[in-house]
């Protein structure tokens, strides 16, 4: 694409891009058959290592004289010591690759294409279709260093007349073919070059133009300046006001802040997931402690009720098992009460026994 239009056939960026409105100019199979022997003989073309010309404003005269070739000629490379000299002209603003995939198409037209492309000025285009973003310095530019063009014509003019197309040796014209008018009028600018059998159709690429580029900068505006903003540049050369330039300063601040908090609440929330893993592996470790812990407990528990008598009676000399018989029964002089000292017990009006009466009664 070259001067922006409405409507137009397009080709996806994965599709073969050899123009088919050409087709139809083609002078038939044998053409055909020459072309595709002589693009499978010729060397393949490395990328160019120096940007195209600039062509001289005094025209090509010294190539001689000016005899334009036929497309049949053309593409049967006749005649053999020169190329087809191809013309593309547009503004060029934002090249991008819409632009150079249609200047890929008017390079491969022909097995031996010279590509010139006409760049124009910024007065020109100011004046017949509306501002730029690049000035025309850009642009020339821009297009000297696309690997498929051999020269440039600065300033170049909006509507090709012969005495234009003679002196820069122009034998065809790329362009896509939708009529395209100039300010006010709707004629077609192309008609007499396709009239003269001169005019070699291109086609545009789908979902990039300059117009669908400037759109998506106005979309994310605000994004654009306050990045712009923090790189440097002045409210007054981005054309921002005052009370605008201190809101986004605002707007700068709070998203910083909240960017901060976020960071601060990743931080927290990796915090707790540590300490929560951490806790975990803690109680697992008690379990396990404890587990153990319970497991010796019970067996030093059993073996010291294996050997709890010897131990009770080691700490207890004088002590017996409470399941014993009692001292008394077992040794009943041992709790005599005359061992103590004790008077003998006599019988009493109540029929007390006396010591003698529990002597005869054991």
């Amino acid at each position: 694409m070259t001067r922006k239009r409405s409507g137009g056939s397009s080709v996806k960026p994965d599709e073969e891009v050899v123009p088919k409105k050409v087709v139809k100019h083609s002078p038939g199979k044998e053409a055909t058959a020459a072309a595709d022997e002589c693009n499978n003989t010729l060397p393949r073309k490395l990328a160019l290592s120096e940007p195209a010309i600039f062509a001289n404003p005094e025209g090509s005269a010294h190539l001689g004289e000016y005899k334009r070739v036929t497309k049949e000629e053309a593409m049967k490379m006749l005649p053999p010591d020169r190329p087809a000299r191809v013309y593309a002209d547009g503004i060029y603003d934002m090249f991008h690759s819409g632009h150079a995939r249609a200047l890929m198409q008017a390079k491969k037209l022909f097995p031996n294409t010279y590509l010139i492309v006409g760049v124009c000025s910024d007065e020109l285009t100011h004046s017949l279709k509306g501002r730029t973003v690049m000035t025309e310095w850009e642009r020339y530019e821009a297009i000297r260093h696309c690997r498929y063009v051999d020269e440039v014509i600065k300033d170049a003019p909006w509507t090709l007349e012969p005495e234009f197309l003679e002196k820069h040796r122009i034998d065809f014209v790329a362009h896509d073919d939708l009529p395209y008018g100039t300010g006010s009028s709707s004629a077609d600018v192309y008609q007499h070059i396709k009239e003269a059998g001169m005019f070699c159709a291109t086609q545009r690429t789908e979902g990039i133009s300059t117009s669908d580029v400037i759109a998506r900068i106005v979309k994310d505006y605000d994004m654009y300046i306050r990045r712009n903003l923090a790189r440097g540049y002045t409210a007054k050369e981005l054309n921002v006001s005052y009370m605008r330039e201190k809101k986004i300063a605002v707007q700068n601040t709070v998203d910083t802040v909240k960017a901060k908090v976020k960071d601060m609440g990743e931080k927290y929330k990796s915090f707790v997931n540590n300490l929560d893993d951490k806790r975990q592996e803690v109680l697992d470790k008690w379990r396990e402690k404890s587990t153990d812990f319970v497991q010796n407990f019970i067996q030093m528990y059993g073996a010291m009720n294996q050997v709890k008598e010897q131990l009770m009676e080691a700490m207890s000399p004088g002590r017996t098992s409470p399941n014993a018989e009692s001292p008394r029964s077992r040794s009943p002089t041992l709790w005599s009460p005359t061992r103590f000292g004790m008077p003998s017990p006599t019988t009493t009006s109540q029929g007390t026994s006396t010591s003698e009466d529990l002597s005869e009664e054991e």
